[in-house]
This record gives structure tokens, sequence and C-alpha cells, in this order.
């Protein structure tokens, strides 16, 4: 099945009270366990690419190659879109969409709002004539991944996030309400008051970044109040490099990289899996 837009796949989420897991890839291993596992679940899938994992892996293209290559040869049937995450500029995007990235992120919220209108606005026009889907955020994520590092947790502004997709025409939106980049210190608080109203007022799908860590109850509120895209990273790095570790340790002189990556693909996979059953995608596809 060929690469697709987030678009369709949620708006059906948001209309059917589920949400699509974004799940980062970081290298191939990665890509494998994501895909299996959505294909296994039988749910759509986001693969995230930060500008940080797009260098890492060698480029955009590479990247656009590795998940179609990897489509063709597991016979992947569900469908599966290749997003940019925290897209730094217009020109950044642009670039992921030429590579044949079939979603963006445009994350301008650092800026202030006109500009943040004005250069998500610009995204949208060359997505959109490419049937590319763009994600925009308001408001300050705590945290950090990879290039983008917060200073503390913003509450994105209703009025400005309905005027953001009132004049862009964004598929989806990712108002900043309390979560964060990375391992949480302590319960995460997230404001499910804002969500309820910005939901109620955008009419779009929303976003929920920095999904590792957010309690089983929270998740499904989120849910219900209009979310229908949740990123994931964190949760399988840990993962994943626990895997290593444990291989490494129990086999001090290992040196083949398949006998310690495949253990850790196989974490990450069952991790990918309970996370689409618990936000609700599993049979969606």
């Amino acid at each position: 099945m060929p690469l697709v837009s987030m678009k369709d796949m949620l708006n059906k989420a948001k209309a059917e009270g589920y949400a699509v897991g974004q799940f980062n890839i970081n290298n191939l291993e990665f890509t494998q366990a994501i895909l299996q596992a959505a294909e296994e679940e039988k749910s759509p899938v986001i693969l995230g690419v930060s500008e940080g994992a797009g260098r890492y892996i060698g480029g955009f293209k590479t990247c656009v190659k590795m998940v179609e290559g990897l489509l063709e040869d597991y016979k992947i049937t569900v469908p599966v879109a290749i997003h940019l995450d925290h897209g730094s500029s217009f020109d950044k995007c642009k670039e992921a969409i030429d590579a044949g990235f079939t979603s963006v992120m445009i994350d301008a919220s650092h800026h202030p709002f006109e500009e943040n209108v004005e250069t998500t606005l610009k995204v949208v026009e060359y997505a959109h004539a490419k049937g590319v889907s763009v994600e925009a955020e308001l408001g300050t994520v705590g945290g950090q991944e990879d290039d983008v590092v917060a200073d503390g947790i913003k509450y994105a502004d209703a009025n400005e996030c309905v005027e953001l997709v009132k004049q862009t025409g964004i598929d989806c939106l990712a108002p900043a309400l309390g979560s964060v980049h990375g391992p949480y210190k302590g319960e995460p608080k997230l404001g499910f008051k804002e969500m309820e109203e910005i939901g109620n007022l955008t009419g779009v799908p929303l976003v929920l970044h920095g999904g590792t860590g957010i309690p089983t109850k929270d998740i499904q509120k989120s849910i219900s109040l209009g979310t229908a895209k949740i990123n994931v990273n964190t949760e399988n790095q840990i993962t994943s490099a626990k895997a290593v570790r444990e291989v490494l340790a129990a086999k001090p002189n290992e040196y083949d990289p398949r006998k310690y990556l495949g253990p850790a693909r196989d974490a990450i996979k069952e991790t990918v899996i309970g996370k689409m059953r618990e936000f609700g995608s599993s049979n969606k596809a």
C-alpha cells in the first residue's frame, strides 16, 4: 500500500473516538518494529521523523525509500503516513515534501503569533497542492526532543488556536496543554478544560505530544475531547535500550549487531502494539 497523508486517518479517528499513534523512527529497527506492529494490529500508523533523526538516517530521501522498501517487502496493507516531526522552517518542510513525505508539522510556535500564522500558511499552501497534510503547534510543550528544547510549559491560547486554524487551513493542531517531551518528573497534569474548549472551537483533530508516561485514564479522556493523534518516542527508545543492555550484560562478548538489535526491535514492537490497543486504533485500518 502506498504512503498516505494523515488527513483521512485523523478525521476518521476523531469521528470514531480513537487516536492514531505517531511513533518516531530512529533507525531501520524502529521502522521495522512499528510497521510490523501496525500490520499485526491492523492499525493505521504515522511514522514520525524529526530533523535530527532524518540527518542520522542519512537524509529525508533515505527515510522515504527505507519506508517504501519495507512497505513492499513486508506487504503492508494498513494506512501509513511518513510525517516530519517539528519541522523548523518552511524550507525544511518543503525539503521533506519534495523527498516524498506525505505529512509535515511546521513548528513555528516559538515565534510571535502573526509569524506563526504566516509561516504555517506558506507551508499549507505548498503541502496541500501536493496532497500532503499539515500539523501546526501553539503554546510550548515542555522538555527536549532532538533539536527542540523548551524552557517550561506554556498553554496554548484558545482564541489563537481558532485564528490559526481559520487563517491557515491546517489539518490538525497540537495545542500545548501540559505534556512534555521525554520522561515526566512526577504525574503529568494536562489541561482538559482547555483541550475541550479548543477541540470544540476549532473542530480539527487535536494532537498530543509527549505521549510517553501519560496514564491510560488521561489518554482516554484526551481522546474523548478530540485528540486523534498521540506522539510516542521516548518509551520506545527506553524499551529498546533496555533490551540491548540485557543482551550485552548476559553475553558481553556478543558482537553481531543482529543479536542485540533484533531483541531491541522485538521490544519496540511489543511497546507499539500496547500503545495501539491503548489508543483504540487496533482493527481500525
